[in-house]
């Protein structure tokens, strides 16, 4: 757990940060440098941008630098060198937690953002459970942005998938494999399509899929497994704006060998999954509370 916090920006980024960027970058300058739902600032910067080749920058209520370009204007790679420029130059007071590149296609009135997103995350703290993982030989198989969001750290295999079916799809398989430790995998279509946009359809449809796809977790889990689903923040998709929301997340634990109806209560750090996933592997962390014994048989 950090001790201070990454720096926010909700009145958008200061001059001598932009005016860095554009002189190291070559740009020819930016657009947007506001708080700002990522489709929304397509939707009314989008056009600009077009004509003027100048990338959109904009943040949230999170520690991000967010760089969004049109595909067939600023192509993949020199977006993802923009960003990795960016991630060098916000360092010291400046050093957000993430640089993230926001690639969009589409024409005026109908822009949409592409699944190829990548982050630029801060390295973590070397006491980080992929870490310690790693360094006692276990396997770490990061699915999804997971590797990206641990700037790859400890991470043993990164299994691309971009979109809520291909994280089920590659998380099946990575149980299927010969491995021994951690599956890290992440559902971003939760957040990224349903809950900033505030659809709750959506969000119901992908919560019914996702409850359809279970089964085949659970078949695919052996006798030893445990698997924890929660999340990192609320995103209610009902909620008004479009940033995260601050409601409680769910944890829900499940294994074969593991202990029915425990109430884990209100946990006090999602550190606490860390830990619990630590000691199941002999392992000691310096921050969480392990639960393990609440949901161990023996």
């Amino acid at each position: 757990i950090l001790e201070k916090a990454f720096p926010t920006y909700p009145n958008g980024f200061p001059s001598a940060v932009i005016d860095h960027f554009i002189r190291e970058t070559g740009v020819p300058g930016i657009l947007g440098n506001i708080p700002a739902s990522g489709t929304e600032i397509i939707k009314d910067l989008g056009e600009e941008h077009v004509k003027t080749a100048k990338p959109i920058i904009y943040t949230s209520g999170d520690s991000v630098f967010q760089i969004a370009a049109h595909e067939q204007v600023i192509p993949l790679p020199r977006l993802y060198e923009i960003c990795e420029t960016a991630r060098r130059l916000l360092d010291g007071e400046h050093k957000v937690g993430r640089v993230i590149a926001r690639p969009f296609l589409g024409e005026p009135g109908a822009f949409y953002r592409t699944e190829n997103r990548h982050d630029y995350a801060v390295p973590p703290p070397p006491e980080n459970l992929l870490v310690a993982l790693d360094d006692e030989g276990l396997d770490v198989v990061c699915i999804g942005k997971i590797a990206s969001i641990y700037d790859s750290n400890g991470v043993t295999q990164d299994l691309t998938a971009k979109n809520n079916q291909q994280s089920i799809d590659q998380t099946i398989n990575a149980l299927k494999a010969e491995s021994r430790g951690l599956i890290f995998s992440n559902l971003v279509d939760f957040d990224m399509l349903y809950g900033h946009r505030r659809d709750t359809e959506g969000f119901a449809r992908a919560l019914e899929h996702f409850d359809s796809r279970l089964p085949e977790i659970e078949a695919a889990m052996g006798d030893g497994d445990l698997m924890f689903i929660t999340a990192d923040h609320g995103n209610d998709p009902t909620y008004p704006g479009s940033d995260h929301t601050r409601e409680y997340a769910p944890l829900l634990v499940y294994g074969k060998g593991a202990r029915a109806g425990v109430d884990l209560g209100t946990r006090d750090s999602l550190a606490d999954i860390g830990q619990t996933i630590a000691e199941n592997f002999g392992i000691r962390l310096t921050a969480g509370r392990s639960f393990l014994a609440d949901i161990s048989k023996d």
